[in-house]
């Protein structure tokens, strides 16, 4: 049924007079059924299932499409024009959201997609635009590849899933997704938006990806929580897929370059080749951060726009979507603006370098410039033209990070400093030998560890850096490969270069208590993974070697011997567990090599030299491809995880109470409640991240978690303690809070009801003693386990 579903309303946009190809059909509608299986698999409401895909189809895809065939201009084919309309589709929706949350009209958002879905039909102008003039169908095989990519991320999509249990079940949850669920209930309501863990705190956070996932609750009627552990990442990581397949077939002019650049940007994973650990930063799409996530699509579909810029091409009324796609990608994602910025403005310095100088008004030169090298007169030389289409573009980016630096960036963002290497932190090897005493917060320019590290010690951290610089080679072989190559004087490689440069730097030069200095990273990821394969393609005229060089990289992987033995905690153990199964693996790729060799040999009787480069190129590319499917299948090799995170769990009647809040209780009602911790009892100085009332309880509380806060966030390592283990930021409203449940007395409960507007207790005696009294001075509501809710 959600295959159907899907393809009938696409049908519409179909290429003219076309009939649909189904041999390039079938692949997607394989992966609707693969979809739709995992969903039922994991216990997923029909109902709901079937309603989202509807949302999907008809409130983002067709008046998404439609908009970018009028701005853009087709594709000339059904796929990619899909793809960059989901994009577009994902932007209109915001602007939708914005003003429904910004007049109180949220039950008019379900309405929008018909402002632009009419138009397109009573317009004869604007109705061409539901059929392409001019097709330039795909490769049947293009599908096929590019829906396997799609499937390999329902497949890790499944494990993730199955381990996330609909609520209500025994189960922990990761603290960020409940932080992002109460942000989801939070976005219902309407702005200005508070902090909803602590009521009264004006909310500073990328929070888009939250608003797409509140409004498709509210127009479809599914409940947020649903929403958020099962529908909507895999049409979001889908539209990724596609959009960087298409902006790599526009910047190659090759097929195959679109699904191999999808596979390594939103399948592929680093290298591990055998080592007891992995490198930081696995990709683009990360299931548990919501907001990465749903920045890829919006910053592709930016890439795809500046690649125009740079080309030449008139952009017309696409300038009106620049700078409010900018601050969508800044109030998606807070890190997504800035290397990109610097890829632009790399660009633009290279066009303006080549540009041909316009004449000198004065009609003189320079005596210098009128010389060439030989000293013979050369052309007339003048001012250089400034490429004014590429400045337009960095002043919309650059006042999109400072709108998005006003609105959306809180103490997160302010907390990040300038710490060359603290990456290092979060690896293994580093972390226990020359880590140990590091801190919480930074103490000067380097980490102590790396500071006073000896001369050993400096030769270690070298080491490590260079095998995180090669376990990333799929994404980062492009920087190195660039200055030798004809596209070392192409702007569009400056800009994917410059961005992964840039992010690269970002991530290795800050700090931050959790690391989201990484995210710089991430966020390139595409762009690395573009750059590399734009370059293969420029290597070859024929798909056969890279395909040859894939095959190999996925057997790489499977061949690639791991460490088994224990890992010595010292220089050399280190040393060892990560240095020997490179040396192994590099030795298998060699036999790999030397296996095409003979191929080619026997099929045109020479070795086909420059073709071995070219296939060690795809191997390192089929690598990152062939690590995700192993660990994809590796994982849904392993048992379910039937308790969740331990240190987190929350009790199926647990709950079932925060649900009956969020079902009887009304949308804007204040609640107390004395879970504040993980584990879930309060204790001094405990883990401020429960976040599980406000989030499946749908509803703001006067002080529920306070651990990523603003005022928690800037005072880390205050007492030497990291954020989330820092006080609550209210004392007085903290001890009042408190003082309701474990002695409450009449005039503390009036003062919580009529200074503070609360109108609701959440009473857990996991999380702390409550007073036997407090039945006497509150109307007990509801009770399942542990919890009684009161009304005051």
């Amino acid at each position: 049924m959600t295959a159907v579903l899907e393809l009938a309303p696409v049908a519409a946009l179909g290429a003219g007079r076309r009939r649909v190809s189904w041999p390039a059909a079938l692949p997607w509608v394989l992966v609707a059924i693969a979809l739709a299986g995992v969903l039922h698999w994991t216990h997923t409401p029909v109902r709901d299932v079937n309603a989202y895909t509807i949302y999907w189809v008809v409130g983002i895809v067709v008046p998404g499409t439609l908009t970018h065939r009028a701005m853009r201009g087709s594709r000339g084919n059904l796929p990619e024009d899909l793809g960059f309309g989901a994009a577009m589709g994902l932007l209109l929706e915001l602007l939708a959201w914005a003003l429904a949350a910004a007049v109180g009209a949220q039950s008019l958002l379900r309405w929008w997609p018909v402002l632009v879905i009419v138009p397109f039909l009573a317009v004869p102008a604007l109705r061409r635009h539901w059929r392409i003039a001019e097709p330039r169908p795909l490769p049947v095989l293009w599908s096929a590849l590019t829906a396997t990519v799609v499937l390999l991320g329902i497949g890790w999509a499944a494990f993730t899933f199955r381990d996330l249990p609909l609520p209500p079940a025994n189960t922990g949850y990761y603290q960020d997704l409940l932080y992002h669920l109460a942000l989801v209930q939070e976005m219902t309501r309407s702005m200005p938006f508070e902090v909803p863990q602590l009521a009264g705190d004006t909310l500073r956070y990328h929070y888009l990806s939250d608003a797409h996932m509140a409004a498709a609750s509210m127009i479809t009627g599914v409940s947020p929580a649903t929403v958020l552990l099962r529908l909507w990442i895999v049409p979001i990581a889908a539209t990724s897929a596609v959009v960087v397949a298409a902006l790599a077939r526009e910047i190659t002019g090759k097929w195959w370059a679109g699904p191999l650049a999808a596979g390594v940007a939103v399948a592929g994973l680093p290298l591990t080749l055998g080592a007891p650990i992995g490198p930081f930063v696995a990709g683009a799409i990360v299931l548990v951060s919501p907001s990465q996530t749903y920045a890829v699509p919006f910053v592709v579909l930016l890439v795809a726009i500046a690649v125009d810029v740079l080309r030449g091409r008139r952009l017309g009324w696409t300038w009106v979507v620049v700078p409010v796609l900018a601050v969508a990608c800044a109030g998606a994602k807070s890190s997504a603006l800035p290397p990109l910025l610097v890829g632009v403005l790399l660009a633009g310095v290279l066009l303006w370098w080549r540009a041909p100088a316009a004449p000198d008004p004065s009609g003189r030169q320079s005596a210098l410039a009128a010389l060439d090298p030989s000293g013979r007169p050369s052309a007339p030389v003048g001012r250089r033209r400034v490429p004014w289409p590429v400045l337009g573009l960095a002043a919309a980016i650059v006042a999109a990070m400072a709108v998005g630096f006003r609105i959306f960036a809180g103490g997160g963002a302010g907390t990040l400093a300038l710490q060359p290497f603290s990456a290092l932190t979060w690896m293994e090897p580093y972390q226990r030998i020359l880590g140990v005493e590091d801190g919480v917060a930074p103490t000067g320019l380097l980490l102590p560890g790396v500071e006073h590290a000896t001369a050993a010690g400096k030769l270690f951290i070298t080491g490590l850096v260079v095998w995180w610089l090669l376990m990333q080679a799929p994404r980062l072989l492009g920087l190195a490969l660039l200055p030798a190559t004809s596209k070392r004087a192409d702007p569009v490689s400056w800009l994917l270069g410059g961005s992964t440069l840039a992010g690269l730097g970002a991530a290795w030069a800050f700090w931050h208590p959790s690391a989201s200095q990484l995210y710089f990273f991430a966020g390139v990821v595409p762009f690395g993974a573009l750059l590399t394969v734009c370059l293969l393609a420029d290597l070859v005229r024929s798909w056969r070697a890279p395909v040859l060089g894939l095959v190999a990289g996925v057997l790489w992987i499977y061949v690639a011997p791991a460490t088994r033995r224990p890992v010595q905690m010292s220089f050399a153990g280190w040393a060892r567990a990560l240095a020997e199964p490179v040396l192994w693996s590099v030795l298998a790729l060699v036999v790999l090599l030397a296996l095409a060799a003979a191929v080619g040999y026997l099929r045109k009787r020479r070795i086909p030299w420059p073709a071995l480069p070219v296939v060690a190129l795809a191997a390192l590319l089929g690598a990152s491809i062939g690590t995700g499917v192993a660990r994809t299948t590796d994982a849904l090799a392993k048992p379910a995880r039937t308790a969740g995170l331990a240190s987190r769990l929350i009790t199926a009647d647990e709950m079932r109470a925060a649900l009956w809040l969020d079902a009887h209780v009304p949308n804007d009602d204040l609640i107390a409640t004395n879970v504040h911790c993980q584990p879930i009892r309060t204790t001094p100085d405990c883990d401020a991240r429960g976040f599980w009332v406000a989030g499946l309880g749908g509803h703001r509380t006067l002080i529920e978690s306070w651990g990523y806060t603003d005022e928690a966030v800037q005072a880390n390592g205050g007492n030497g303690r990291k954020y989330n283990f820092q006080p609550a930021p209210d004392p007085q409203t903290y001890a009042l809070n408190e003082a309701a449940f474990t002695s409450p007395t009449a005039a503390g409960l009036h003062r919580l009801r009529t200074d503070f507007q609360v109108r609701w207790l959440f009473a857990d005696t996991r999380a702390g003693t409550v007073a036997p009294t407090l039945p006497t001075l509150a109307t007990p509501v509801f009770t399942a386990g542990p919890v009684t809710i009161y009304a005051l």
